[in-house]
């Protein structure tokens, strides 16, 4: 089965977006994340939708987890190839590691947020490190379609060592880069890392706490 058979078929984890912003509405990043886990975390506010429909349907938001891998305050940073499933985002610069959450890891809330998560991250990359993990912030932005549609919980994987090496195709020029690289070059990261950048020294506070 191809990629985009896979998408098409594919069921994912979305909460209505008017249930979101009953907690009230943010662009950027949001650190206080409780007001959110609680409705995320709500069963009766979740459902699996069909991700080829949800894609263009603003009135949900499909959760994505978006994992950031840092040492010793770099940051694991590539560019996103031609096998990638979200053709929107080909080509751009991510330090985000992450994606949708499908009903192939469907339980209880926790064990499938938890689990899917990882999934992801070993998917698309081999880490050969320890690190504590930590949930940092949500991110929403509504200044494109694909933001639209997408909801990220942001985690920072703090890695007592740089041994990551990429298991995916998509996964271009990996290397772990300074945050005044990550400034300098910042146009040419998507718009969810772009926000990410901007805020780096406090998501970068939890992984000096550790």
């Amino acid at each position: 089965m191809s990629d985009q058979e896979k998408n098409n078929d594919e069921y994912v984890m979305v909460v209505s977006a008017a249930d979101l912003w009953h907690a009230g509405y943010f662009e950027g990043l949001c650190f206080d994340i409780g007001k959110y886990l609680t409705i995320i975390e709500e069963k009766k506010n979740i459902s699996f939708n069909k991700r080829q429909e949800m894609e263009n349907d603003h009135r949900y938001k499909q959760i994505i987890p978006y994992v950031i891998l840092s040492h010793k305050g770099t940051i694991f940073s590539y560019r996103r190839g031609k096998l990638l499933g979200e053709e929107r985002l080909l080509g751009n610069y991510s330090i985000g590691v992450g994606g949708h959450i499908s009903t192939y890891d469907r339980n209880l809330f926790d064990a499938t947020y938890k689990e899917a998560m990882r999934r992801e991250i070993n998917e698309e990359v081999e880490i050969a490190s320890t690190y504590k993990e930590y949930t940092a912030a949500f991110l929403n932005d509504d200044s494109n379609d694909v933001g639209r549609v997408h909801f990220g919980m942001v985690h920072m994987l703090c890695l007592e060592n740089p041994n990551v090496k990429p298991r995916e195709k998509s996964i271009n020029e990996a290397a772990f880069v300074g945050q005044s690289y990550l400034l300098k070059n910042i146009q040419k990261y998507e718009n969810w890392s772009q926000i990410c950048i901007r805020n780096i020294e406090q998501l970068l506070e939890l992984c000096n706490k550790s």
